[in-house]
């Protein structure tokens, strides 16, 4: 799994987890400025940016499993999750007792509940917003899910059947769910049972933003980020 890892300054490891259809470019500038601070972490997420596809499809479980490797090898203790979209699905199943490691999780914009839309649509809506944000060329129908590769396809089927409502309440670590106001792929009732359902958790809402609530404002973000990190 293709990552980037700098070297940092004190005990407090953040690890960034991209969106479907994101790269290490997602979180690119978040993990600039938090790296004067601590060690920083940006993945590639198997099957996404620079990381090869997997032999076989994946689940939320096997995506988490593959942190887990990455937290052990590097030998953190006290690790920050920064998720936006499905990398918040892997992120809270990291939280809910997988990995001890976690102490803390920052949930942006997150999926893990079951939308009321079709599954299609918010990937073909999800990646083309990112591209657009991230000022990336959007090849012609580069975002559909008619373009995945048969393992792909069968891994968006696996991540996005999966519910997290249940686990919810096994997420004991300080949660902050940062979410913009006109999310349109996963509206404000998400966040809503998202903070109903995770112990320690706050909900902070960006006005006017959308989907990429991070990206909309980035300083705000970034801010809160750092005070987040450091409580």
């Amino acid at each position: 799994m293709i990552h980037h890892i700098t070297k940092g300054n004190g005990e407090t490891d953040i690890i960034f987890l991209h969106g479907f259809g994101g790269s290490v470019k997602s979180f690119a500038f978040a993990a600039e400025y938090m790296s004067g601070q601590c060690r920083t972490t940006l993945v590639d997420l198997y099957g996404f940016g620079e990381t090869p596809e997997p032999e076989t499809p994946l689940t939320v479980d096997g995506y988490a499993e593959s942190i887990v490797r990455l937290i052990e090898h590097y030998g953190m203790r006290s690790v920050v999750l920064v998720a936006h979209s499905f990398g918040g699905r892997v992120a809270m199943r990291l939280a809910d007792g997988r990995c001890g490691a976690v102490k803390k999780l920052l949930l942006v914009d997150s999926a893990g509940i079951i939308p009321k839309r079709t599954f299609k649509y918010y990937l073909r809506v999800y990646a083309y917003k990112l591209l657009k944000k991230l000022r990336i060329e959007l090849k012609a129908g580069s975002a559909d899910y008619k373009s995945l590769s048969a393992v792909m396809k069968k891994t968006f089927v696996n991540i996005v059947n999966f519910d997290l409502t249940p686990h919810l309440y096994k997420i004991s670590c300080p949660t902050l769910i940062i979410w913009g106001e006109n999310d349109a792929e996963t509206p404000m009732y998400m966040a809503k049972i998202l903070h109903e359902n995770i112990p320690d958790s706050a909900l902070i809402v960006f006005e006017n933003c959308g989907h990429f609530a991070y990206l909309d404002e980035p300083r705000k973000f970034l801010k809160i980020l750092e005070a987040f990190a450091a409580g």
